[in-house]
């Protein structure tokens, strides 16, 4: 096998465990291209290519996420990771662990930890890589990995997310959730929803959002319901998918181009959180973006013309 054969049949691996340390498709996919740069110049060929690669990846996406990390914390509003249609490695044996450190909820929660915790916590809990190569990837001793990971496992342990693990339940609650939205049916929509449910949006100062933050099953119900019928009127599409392993939509202008996304946390037969990202820069890996400031003066002038 080629060193190129071999990077492509890791390539799913490289891509997943950066984007979870990153939270952000576009940076996971730079960071999997700056890998490959460091593989194909180097005169060795390693004992084991994908410690090698991994080791690799996990290097440059913590170096990445340690400059991220005053962005981050000057981004307007609430920071959510970029959506993520589907992870392109697939372990049956991690199954639960890959589709758990996926969600939207998760990764929030790993921002809390920093950047040694969080790639510790990626390899091991996730990947279930040995200390000695975690060691390797991150440049500390074994012992020294097995605190970053106590510490880790501590921050993530309180707020560690659950969802609903009938993936058919799941699912079918989710098209009731899309059907009433559509329709505008607020009676519908509070039956869904937990009492303590959360509407929250990412736009990053980029774009208009519904609001940063709503709480309480009738006053998400009602902003839901007093917006969503009305996107239809001008040609605004829902197309249902799952993204980052929950049930979930992205909507879409009339010319198909990308408008913003919307996730549901799912649990004990409730929507427990409604999150949507409408920040152009989190949605261009996805396709053309939408104009969201002319679909909201649309929207508006809809509205008003109805009166």
């Amino acid at each position: 096998m080629t060193e190129v054969e071999e990077f492509e049949e890791l390539r799913p691996l490289l891509f997943s465990i950066a984007y979870r340390v990153l939270g952000s498709v576009s940076e996971a996919e730079d960071a999997v291209q700056e890998t490959w740069l460091r593989f194909d110049a180097s005169s060795t060929r390693p004992v084991s290519t994908k410690a090698y690669l991994s080791a690799t990846v996990t290097r440059v996406a913590i170096d990445v996420l340690r400059s991220a990390r005053v962005r981050r914390e000057e981004y307007v509003g609430p920071w959510f990771p970029e959506p993520l249609l589907s992870d392109p490695y697939q372990d049956p044996e991690r199954s639960v662990e890959l589709a758990d450190s996926v969600s939207m909820a998760a990764l929030m929660l790993l921002e809390r930890l920093s950047p040694l915790e969080r790639a510790v916590f990626v390899l091991r809990e996730v990947f279930a890589f040995g200390f000695d190569d975690i060691a390797s990837a991150v440049g500390r001793s074994e012992a020294a990995c097995r605190q970053l990971l106590v510490r880790a496992r501590r921050h993530m342990r309180d707020g560690r997310p659950r969802f609903e693990a009938d993936r058919h339940e799941r699912q079918e609650l989710a098209a009731r959730f899309f059907d009433a939205l559509i329709a505008g049916d607020v009676a519908a929509l509070r039956q869904l929803l937990a009492a303590d449910v959360q509407l929250v949006g990412d736009g990053g100062g980029k774009a208009p959002q519904l609001a940063r933050a709503v709480a309480g099953a009738d006053n998400v119900a009602r902003l839901l319901a007093s917006v969503y019928p009305w996107m239809a009127r001008i040609e605004v599409t829902l197309e249902r998918h799952e993204i980052n392993g929950q049930p979930g939509a992205i909507f879409r202008d009339r010319d198909g181009r990308v408008l913003h996304t919307l996730v549901l946390d799912v649990l004990e037969g409730r929507i427990q959180a409604v999150r949507t990202v409408i920040n152009p820069d989190k949605l261009e890996h996805m396709g053309p973006v939408a104009d969201a400031w002319a679909v909201s003066r649309e929207l508006k002038e809809a509205r008003r013309e109805a009166r």
